[in-house]
């Protein structure tokens, strides 16, 4: 068996952690809850657990190269301290990368969950052949990375990305942030389901009301599944979801001109409910985007603009992510194979 790594995705639910070869091969996977209500010394333990049984199982096989851990929050990259994290409770100015290590006395990696997402649709994923891209994850909120030539930008102490938090709406509703308008508050699972809640409290949206009261796990799929049976009130919350995250992109394409953006997280899965008013959106704000879209996401007035795309060698991608919710296992798994 080839060297191999440890990469783990601990979210505040589940905790998975998974052996992978240097050359991106799925060895083994674990998938434990993550039992934040125990407390974090719990949850350490059982993650060091499982880390050491995978590692003694397949260390007579091949070189361990050591463990890379994806986590939820605001991580400061110098001294491997979890600032904060929303889906942490408790962890707040807490030495995770120190404790982790010193309990398994071997190389640990700790990194942002979207950066090492990131890193693992570069590594595998949609962006494999791209030098430079940026990963934008829809979920309950919106989480961000960029990575420049294979490797993750952190900005000055490790916030960058934080393209949730971008204001779309001057005094638009209030953030978690303490801000007002952003992103996140219009193109989340989150702002799937606001939308849907005040739809059905209008008493204008039946189809929603009835969803709602009949189905226990009413969710942002379940919207979407509306949405995609014909029902117009769904189709308008993921158009106005699509206009919103098209406003975000546009800004993104004309700051940082990179290779490919890569959408994932969980609300990807309902790309063809808002993807189009995304790209019609991005190509009305972005200027960089109208003359840089692939010819395929062109409109029929949009001549001028196939034009000069024509013309320019390089084209600006805007695709889903490829490896769902693995993304963060091989993308951690990656940080010690990459040794950085």
């Amino acid at each position: 068996m080839p060297d191999f790594s440890i990469g783990v995705d601990l979210g505040g639910t589940n905790l998975r952690i998974a052996a992978v070869s240097k050359d991106g091969k799925l060895i083994e996977k674990v998938t434990l809850g993550t039992k934040v209500a125990l407390g974090r010394d719990h949850v350490i333990t059982e993650m060091c657990d499982a880390i050491r049984r995978l590692t003694d199982q397949y260390r007579s096989s091949g070189a361990f190269l050591g463990v890379g851990i994806g986590c939820p929050g605001i991580i400061d990259m110098e001294t491997g301290m979890l600032r904060k994290s929303a889906n942490l409770p408790g962890w707040s100015d807490y030495p995770v990368h120190a404790e982790i290590e010193r309990r398994l006395s071997a190389r640990v990696f700790l990194e942002n969950d979207a950066n090492v997402a990131a890193l693992g649709e570069k590594w595998l994923g949609a962006a494999r052949d791209v030098p430079n891209m940026a990963m934008i994850t829809l979920g309950t909120g919106i989480g961000g990375a960029i990575v420049l030539d294979g490797k993750i930008f952190h900005g000055m102490n490790g916030m960058a990305g934080e393209f949730g938090h971008v204001p779309l709406e001057p005094e638009g509703l209030p953030c978690g942030c303490g801000s007002h308008g952003c992103a996140e508050r219009y193109a989340s699972a989150t702002a799937v389901m606001r939308m849907a809640r005040e739809a059905v409290a209008s008493g204008q949206a039946p189809g929603l009301a009835t969803a709602a009261s009949s189905d226990a796990e009413f969710s942002a799929q379940s919207i979407y599944n509306l949405a995609i049976q014909g029902d117009e009130d769904a189709r308008r919350i993921f158009r106005h979801f699509g206009k919103s995250l098209g406003m975000m992109m546009a800004g993104l394409v004309n700051v940082l001109n990179l290779d490919m953006f890569v959408i994932g997280g969980g609300v990807a899965s309902a790309w063809d409910a808002f993807a189009p008013t995304m790209f019609e959106e991005m190509r009305e704000r972005s200027l960089v985007y109208a003359v840089t879209a692939p010819d395929d996401s062109l409109g029929r007035d949009e001549g001028a603009a196939a034009q000069v795309v024509a013309r320019t060698r390089r084209k600006t991608i805007v695709t889903r992510a490829l490896l769902g919710s693995d993304a963060g296992l091989y993308g951690a798994a990656r940080l010690p194979a990459q040794g950085s």
